[in-house]
């Protein structure tokens, strides 16, 4: 039967093209359970392969454990019989007790079977794994090779499969079996069945891998995408930037008579792509992204992240785009909160914070509307900016001497520190509650600061978002969840 073995793992390791290592350990698998069934109880059997000459050796097996660690007396003995048989083990190693071995029979040459077919196909998904690891973010070829309810499998050669789920596919597109298709590699998953490679055709890394493809000069880094969006199958927009000031980035793309862009088109589905030129500042960006629409004007809230968006009345429509289409995809390319609104309404509102900022300067500052309206066109959006901003800037200010603004920054310096007190004096105002003031993860000076924005105790504490939170200064979102998971701990209890 020697023989038989290395005839066995010399022929499956050539034909499944996998090492004879991974057979000779499948078959020593199969030999020990075959040698299990002597036993009634549940034993531990290790086989070793000779794989020179094909002999093989059975042992019987047991863990040395504690005395307060011996639980399974068939496969494990104590540090106490260790000492005793002179065995010379310590706790964690193994004694080893050689049985006679099972034949290579019917029995053990089915199991063995059955156990080289599982090593086999882990091995080739093991290779498979290695061979597209490197391919994740890539576009691969393939044909389907079996349509279910939720995913296509599709069959990408030399025995490897990969699922494209449905929910991946560009909107009202359809596949049958053999029909040949691209997509792009997403991700590696693991599951109960192993490694499986994912597919995805309306990410909008696919389509900056079509534009690889169909653009050499994107291949070859002369022009580099900065972004993408996509409604699959609809519409999207990609932003482009050249290295080379000799090449238009934008016609690179598009292509002669439009034959590249067209390409990228067709294979997503007739979606529509606009190319957009990038562009380092924000604001301009914008401007592109949000072609064809014409924009009037921009406000830039740098805290928000957000911008507000004029364009004319009659353009709106083509700005905000079918559904929310347009400003949706170049909120997503530019990676700001876009607030699209006529010129009209862009001036009104802009007139609104005006006022606010007017009346913040008249009643703080104890000046006329026409001294705050000349602050506010001047730029000056709080009073720490008219107390700290440099005097000569200040001076450059049509109709600003020395004095005029010496006056403003001590009067700004006075109501901030009037601000100041009135805090500080609400802060001891409010009392915490004793259950606030010992919460864990609760500071003196926070559950004070609560208490003066009407958080006493725990449960009102419990009952805000952490949003609401945010809006205290030096709270993070962290800081805010943890404190009203904490407050909110005495509502489990009391539900248990």
């Amino acid at each position: 039967m020697s023989k038989e073995i290395l005839l066995v793992a010399e022929a499956v390791s050539n034909e499944k093209d996998v090492p004879k290592q991974v057979i000779f350990e499948a078959v020593e698998t199969a030999l020990a359970s075959a040698a299990k069934r002597r036993f009634e109880e549940d034993v531990k059997i290790r086989v070793s392969i000779d794989q020179r000459t094909g002999d093989y050796n059975t042992f019987r097996q047991w863990n040395i454990v504690a005395d307060e660690d011996y639980s399974y007396p068939d496969s494990e003995l104590t540090i106490d019989d260790s000492v005793e048989q002179n065995l010379g083990l310590a706790i964690g190693e193994i004694y080893e007790e050689e049985i006679p071995s099972e034949e290579f029979g019917r029995i053990a040459a089915q199991t063995a079977k059955q156990v080289i077919v599982q090593k086999v196909r882990e091995a080739e998904r093991a290779k498979v794994v290695a061979r597209y690891s490197e391919k994740v973010g890539k576009l691969v070829h393939g044909q389907v090779k079996k349509v279910t309810r939720d995913s296509l499998i599709v069959d990408l050669g030399e025995n490897a499969e990969a699922a494209l789920p449905k929910d991946q596919l560009i909107n009202r597109e359809m596949f049958r079996m053999n029909d040949r298709i691209r997509a792009l590699l997403s991700e590696i998953r693991e599951d109960g069945r192993g490694p499986q490679l994912v597919l995805s055709r309306n990410v909008p890394e696919f389509m900056i891998e079509l534009f690889k493809l169909e653009v050499p000069e994107i291949a070859e880094e002369v022009i580099e995408i900065r972004g993408a969006s996509r409604d699959p199958g609809l519409r999207a927009k990609i932003a482009v930037k050249t290295n080379d000031r000799r090449i238009d980035p934008i016609g690179a793309c598009v292509g002669m008579r439009g034959a590249r862009v067209q390409a990228v088109s067709n294979e997503m589905n007739g979606e529509r792509v606009d190319i957009v030129l990038w562009d380092d500042n924000p604001a301009q960006l914008v401007i592109n992204a949000m072609a064809p629409a014409e924009v009037d004007s921009i406000v830039i809230d740098e805290d928000a992240h957000s911008m507000d968006v004029a364009v004319k009345s009659d353009n709106l429509a083509q700005a905000i785009g079918r559904n929310g289409q347009n400003v949706r995809l170049a909120t997503s390319l530019t990676g700001w909160a876009l607030n699209v609104m006529t010129s009209e309404e862009a001036q009104s509102k802009q007139q609104e914070e005006s006022q606010k900022l007017i009346d913040v300067f008249v009643n703080s500052l104890d000046i006329d509307d026409d001294l705050a309206l000349q602050l506010v066109d001047e730029g000056f959006e709080t009073l720490e900016e008219v107390a700290y901003v440099p005097m000569e800037e200040m001076l450059d200010i049509d109709g600003f001497d020395e004095d005029l603004v010496n006056e403003l920054r001590s009067r700004a310096k006075e109501s901030l520190l009037n601000q100041a007190l009135q805090a500080e004096e609400k802060l001891d105002d409010a009392k915490p509650a004793e259950d606030l003031l010992t919460m864990e993860g609760m500071d003196s000076h926070l559950a004070l600061v609560f208490a003066s924005k009407g958080i006493i105790t725990m449960e009102d504490l419990a009952e805000q978002s952490v949003d609401e939170l945010l809006e205290i200064e030096g709270i993070t979102e962290e800081r805010a969840a943890s404190l009203i998971l904490t407050a909110r701990a005495p509502w489990f209890a009391e539900s248990e």
